[in-house]
């Protein structure tokens, strides 16, 4: 009885220390759609792609409860939307396009 209860208080708290995501997932969000605002879909094509295509596999990980994963993929996500952003914006300032 006391090993069968143990045994069920191991595997219960397992999923307890997995937290979500939620911070890198909105961040990776916000960070997404501000890249896809200042036209890196059109000036920063590759870092654009591979930020949606990180961003597309953390909410994927996430709806599947992979936390670990989806935080991964979320913080690569960020980190190339930013230098999309970032490409975009002194892409057109350079070509003297101020939108």
């Amino acid at each position: 009885m006391k090993l069968t209860l143990l045994l069920c208080f191991i595997i219960s708290s397992c999923g307890l220390a997995t937290t979500r995501p939620k911070t890198e997932m909105s961040y990776a969000q916000a960070a997404f759609m501000a890249a896809k605002e200042s036209g890196a879909d059109v000036h920063a094509s590759t870092l654009y792609r591979k930020a949606e295509d990180y961003y597309l596999k953390a909410k994927s990980a996430y709806r599947r409860k992979y936390f670990n994963k989806a935080q991964e993929y979320a913080l690569l996500s960020k980190k190339y939307s930013e230098q999309a952003e970032y490409s975009a914006i002194r892409k057109k300032a350079l070509e003297g396009n101020p939108e």
